[in-house]
């Protein structure tokens, strides 16, 4: 991104930097599932010390700047979804991980179940990747795949197994 596409040099520098979660989306393989990843032990101190909502917080500022980021980065590349976009798999994994207990098993759970709703897709999470435009869009689908593990963790929660 250069600025001579309407942005300012550091607004598109820093949009990349957000965007690609200062370079993880660039991984030669599965950069999606690399970002979920990278961003677990960050999940785990924002919970840890300061709580799950802390967390939630958090996610939804990373939705916001994601958002953002997201449609300069997707814009200037010419594609709707960049596979290089990979802040929407930190926002999602924490929207996921806030639902888990803090404990290995809540977070590796949380981690599958988001990434298997995230690759798959399944209805409604395929239609909002469809009818969603630009950053938000970008960003939605995560957040609708993080909503469904959320889910089933609070359930399995709530019934004593995790």
């Amino acid at each position: 991104m250069t600025a001579n596409q309407g942005q300012p040099e550091s607004a598109a520098r820093t949009a990349v930097a957000i965007a690609t979660m200062f370079g993880v989306g660039f991984a030669p393989a599965a950069p999606g599932t690399v970002a979920s990843i990278v961003a677990l032990p960050c999940a785990w101190a924002i919970s840890y010390f300061l709580g799950r909502f802390a967390l939630l917080a958090a996610a939804i500022l990373a939705l916001v700047l994601g958002a953002w980021a997201c449609e300069l980065y997707a814009h200037a590349k010419g594609q709707t979804d960049p596979s290089e976009c990979v802040v929407d798999e930190l926002a999602g994994q924490w929207i996921a991980c806030a639902f888990a207990p803090v404990s290995l098993l809540g977070f590796g759970l949380a981690f599958l179940l988001f990434r298997v709703f995230d690759i798959l897709k399944p209805w409604p999470i395929s239609w909002v990747e469809k009818e969603l435009p630009g950053g938000v869009g970008i960003m939605a689908d995560d957040v609708a795949a993080a909503v469904f593990a959320g889910i089933i963790l609070l359930v399995l929660s709530q019934l004593g197994f995790i």
